[in-house]
């Protein structure tokens, strides 16, 4: 009976130490949404690879760091998408970081500041569907600049993006605690994150600026891009069947090659939009094992 009573405390030991640590990245109320109300949600949702966690306040990382054995310094911070209403959180975000942490490299999924999608799931699926009424130019197809022409969300993605900032800040603040190198700490987003990444890296000051961005299938709702003398290389791939992002996504090609900056871009010919993590059977599966041999390539590997 003691066996048994020892193996249960050391399973429930394991099990409490193997929940990643989730960490403020203000240290009160973030800015600017200080009387937010809203209740955060979570939910399963097998359409999006797993938890989805809308009506976000606080934002916060949530740690995944690799074994000293394997660590090489570096560190990603992870923005999930989804269009600044939910955030697609195991799919583009946890899944992720586990692939990142088993291959060396500190991730770090960041929850940041989202839009108020109402109390219950009938209020989320209805302002859902606006949204995505919303998105849909009047030719039919979908338009990311679309994102801008409700000031509320315009708002939010602005403090998102201060986030995004903020959680660099945080990081090369106490890069020691993580031991991580303050100097190769990279920023990853996907759709609405990638909106994040880009607008981090084209607006930063000394200790926020990434020293490497990921925008997986982002965008940019911007008509034209300043890109600034200290922008960092970045890495990109969406799919061709993309509909949403292939067709502007040249802008932020040509706006880094202009300034001869450093670029990677990857178009797959299938995948859609929002693959993350997802296996289809396509070759966009293996877009996590191209972005880690350009991190060697980059010397942040």
């Amino acid at each position: 009976m003691k066996k048994i009573l020892l193996g249960l405390i050391l399973l429930v030991t394991h099990s409490l130490h193997a929940q990643p640590p989730v960490i403020r990245i203000y240290k009160g109320p973030a800015p600017g949404s200080e009387r937010w109300k809203q209740t955060e949600f979570e939910i399963n949702n097998p359409q999006f690879g797993g938890k989805m966690i809308r009506n976000i306040v606080n934002p916060s990382l949530t740690a995944y760091l690799p074994s000293e054995s394997k660590a090489t310094g570096t560190a990603i911070i992870i923005a999930p998408g989804g269009g600044f209403r939910f955030l697609s959180w195991d799919n583009e975000g946890t899944k992720v970081a586990e692939w990142l942490q088993a291959h060396g490299i500190a991730a770090f999924v960041l929850k940041y500041r989202t839009l108020d999608m109402g109390e219950t799931d009938d209020e989320f699926q209805k302002r859902m569907q606006a949204f995505m009424q919303q998105m849909m130019s009047a030719d039919g197809a979908k338009d990311p600049n679309q994102l801008l022409k409700d000031s509320s969300a315009a708002r939010v993605i602005e403090f998102a993006k201060e986030d995004g900032r903020q959680a660099i800040k945080y990081l090369r603040a106490n890069a020691d605690k993580f031991k991580i190198n303050p100097d190769r700490i990279g920023l990853m987003g996907f759709s609405a994150g990638g909106i994040l990444t880009l607008g981090v890296a084209l607006k930063h000051d000394a200790d926020s600026r990434p020293n490497f961005i990921a925008p997986i299938y982002g965008f940019v709702v911007a008509d034209s891009l300043q890109v600034p003398a200290d922008a960092a290389p970045l890495f990109f791939t969406c799919a061709a069947d993309d509909e949403l992002v292939v067709n502007q996504a040249d802008k932020f090609f040509t706006a880094w090659k202009s300034a001869g900056k450093s670029i990677e871009f990857h178009v797959y010919s299938k995948g859609g939009h929002g693959f993350g993590m997802r296996r289809q059977g396509l070759p966009v599966d293996r877009w996590i094992e191209q972005f880690y041999a350009w991190l060697n390539v980059q010397g942040f590997k």
